[in-house]
């Protein structure tokens, strides 16, 4: 498949990074078994457009996952799904938790990297490069909220296609369907919103037949850039309190993972940093 080759990133940052220094700097701290990459927004989006430049340099599909504590959780409890996030390109910290844990760990200047953020860092790029996107999840009034946003902001940016898939297993046949449907649109990225697990266990089982440099895995970001769903305020951010913005939002379901599934992810971290429990490889 023929794409564009434009050299350098239309990041300051990337553009004086070479590819050997990119993945060097980019640390990694190990939580519950899981290896996460304490990649900053500039760092992403250097890998991103490198992967949407040369495309012929990999065989597959590269996989972006982004997730916080939920993920790291999931992980833990089902080794299966612990090992499709670890072997994924790049897994950055969406939440706040994995973050603190790195700080504890003697780690600074680490920062989170919500998904909503990497897909504006990455618009903005593709706006300048006129890079595409094809949006695959979540619901039709979400996704054209979503598609009339992007194109309003940002026209350098093409999109390539949306899907809203029905909220039941596809057969064989419509799952084909699905990938002729992405890979005839030629996006330089697909965006998945399904939520954890299912849209990294999909961009995983599907990645060899996906004709695409690059798929994430981004959750509710598609809510939050179509204005269906407000985000949490900046200072909230920082602060490490969005969980608890997005739980008040929506309590019904969220309450399971954030009140059971939160305390049970702290005990096993605390147990694993004073070294009772053994660190899982």
């Amino acid at each position: 498949m023929q794409r564009r080759k434009d050299e350098g990133s239309m990041l300051p940052e990337a553009a004086t990074i070479t590819d050997a220094q990119a993945d060097r700097v980019i640390r990694t701290v190990q939580i519950l078994g899981s290896h996460i990459s304490l990649a900053d927004i500039p760092q992403i989006m250097f890998a991103v457009d490198r992967w949407i430049a040369a495309p012929g340099d990999y065989k597959t599909c590269r996989q972006l996952v982004v997730t916080g504590f939920h993920g790291i959780w999931e992980a833990h409890k089902k080794p299966d799904f612990k090992a499709i996030l670890n072997l994924a390109d790049l897994w950055v910290p969406d939440g706040i938790a994995p973050v603190w844990i790195a700080r504890i760990k003697g780690m600074r200047n680490v920062r989170r990297t919500p998904g909503v953020e990497i897909m504006q860092a990455f618009f903005e790029m593709a706006n300048k490069k006129g890079y595409s996107s094809f949006f695959y999840g979540d619901t039709e009034e979400t996704l054209s909220g979503l598609r009339e946003n992007l194109e309003k902001k940002y026209p350098g940016h093409r999109v390539a296609g949306t899907y809203s898939p029905p909220f039941r297993p596809l057969t064989s046949e419509e799952d084909e369907e699905v990938v002729k449907m992405i890979n005839d649109a030629r996006p330089d990225i697909l965006w998945v919103g399904l939520g954890l697990p299912k849209q990294d266990r999909w961009i995983f089982e599907h990645k060899d037949r996906l004709n695409v440099p690059v798929a994430a895995g981004v959750g509710a970001a598609f809510l939050f850039l179509s204005g269906r769903v407000k985000r949490v305020p900046e200072w909230v951010g920082r602060s490490g309190l969005e969980w608890l913005w997005r739980f008040l939002q929506e309590p019904k379901k969220l309450w399971r993972r954030d009140l059971i599934g939160g305390p049970q992810f702290v005990w096993h971290v605390f147990l694993e940093l004073i070294g009772i429990r053994k660190e899982e490889r």
